[in-house]
């Protein structure tokens, strides 16, 4: 440890969740490259001191005041904060995992300090992209995102000395969710609990009913566009329900490149702890004899009609994508609560966003009142 630990240190913004825990599980295949050196979390508290008894991180951050003394008994050898940003310092890899708007400030800062950012949190990138866009020039900032498939894109265009010139078009894949296959007429009295049966994935419900309705993939389509600086209209998303080929880049002179692999996070995480090498654990590799095929087709967005709202709010930027994302997380609670129908997710988004005029964001503040907007306008079209 101290100035002779050669090892990479690693801070996790959000350790108690999915991307949380499964990178502890990347740096405990490969102790001798990574280091925990800092552990936040909003309130799993009992949660984030078993993680420190084991990894011995320098830095613990609790968004909860109240319980700082505590976890500053249990964990005698850490710095005890309640700011989420505290992790960044003592980092040379960021892991941001933390769900929603929360997640933004670690995201901000990261690329401050000119380190690497290993992003799993949407938001950063979907409502703030034009916030967060400017702050990727400081020297040595980089983001390496840990979304499936955004880290096989960006695995993909590393075979390219210029892929400003050279791609032709992103191709990004999606499962198709429980519902794949399915007509307007058969989901107009699906339940909570088939919307929340996922084929291939474990998530939380509200991303889980967003798979099923592929707004999830369309705000994939929006972080793809501010990740890789590539048009709307060379994007394009495919049905893949195998979920083995994670997403593919073509290129202007006819080749397709893929990445594949089982589907497994700790594979875009471990890819994020190591870039721009590669760890030596084979997370999510694959049994050649155990796959007979690989399907794809068009998604069928006359009955998925999120999918084109996203498309619709990427291509009108500025505050868009936060103002639909919020109206989003409003009628996917309605419809959790039984409130309002499978189809009338897409409707009702929808309707809110014809009313509403974006304006480009220069400041964060912007991005919140654009995300309460949204809020407020889902709940009163909701209200009627």
């Amino acid at each position: 440890m101290g100035q002779l630990d050669r090892r990479v240190a690693v801070a996790i913004a959000g350790s108690s969740g999915s991307i949380g825990t499964q990178t502890l599980d990347v740096v405990r295949a490969e102790p001798d490259h990574y280091r925990v050196v800092a552990l936040a979390v909003g309130s799993s508290i009992d949660t984030v001191i078993a993680q420190a008894l084991e990894f011995r991180p320098t830095h613990v951050v609790v968004g909860n005041a109240s319980d700082r003394a505590r976890v500053s008994e249990a964990l005698p050898f850490a710095t005890v904060s309640c700011e989420l940003t505290d992790v960044v310092e003592p980092a040379d890899v960021v892991v941001n995992a933390v769900v929603g708007f929360a997640g933004l400030p670690v995201t901000l800062e990261t690329l401050r300090a000119g380190k690497r950012l290993a992003l799993a949190n949407k938001e950063s990138l979907i409502a703030a992209g034009p916030v967060v866009a400017p702050l990727r020039d400081t020297p040595g900032a980089v983001i390496v995102p840990v979304d499936s498939e955004h880290c096989a894109i960006h695995q993909c265009l590393r075979s390219s000395d210029n892929p400003s010139r050279e791609v032709s078009r992103l191709v990004l894949t999606a499962s198709g969710g429980p519902f794949r296959g399915r007509t307007r007429n058969d989901l107009a009295t699906v339940t909570v609990e088939q919307a929340l049966a996922h084929p291939t994935w474990s998530m939380g419900p509200k991303i889980t009913v967003d798979s099923s309705t592929l707004m999830n993939k369309g705000l994939e389509v929006i972080e793809a566009h501010e990740l890789f600086g590539v048009d709307y209209d060379a994007i394009d998303v495919v049905v893949h329900p195998q979920s083995i080929v994670h997403s593919m880049v073509e290129f202007t002179d006819g080749s397709t490149i893929a990445q594949l692999s089982m589907p497994d996070m700790r594979l875009p995480i471990g890819y994020a702890l190591g870039y721009p090498g590669r760890i030596a654990t084979p997370f999510g590799a694959i049994n050649w004899a155990e796959v007979s095929r690989l399907d794809f087709s068009a998604p069928d967005i006359s009955t998925f009609r999120c999918l084109d709202l996203a498309f619709r709010a990427g291509r009108a930027g500025g505050t868009a994508p936060a103002f639909m994302s919020a109206a989003n997380e409003i009628v996917v609670e309605a419809f959790l609560r039984g409130e309002v129908t499978w189809l009338q997710i897409a409707d009702t988004i929808e309707t809110v966003m014809d009313s509403y005029s974006p304006v480009h964001p220069t400041s964060v503040e912007e991005i919140l009142e654009a995300d309460s907007a949204g809020r407020r306008a889902a709940a009163k079209v909701l209200s009627r």
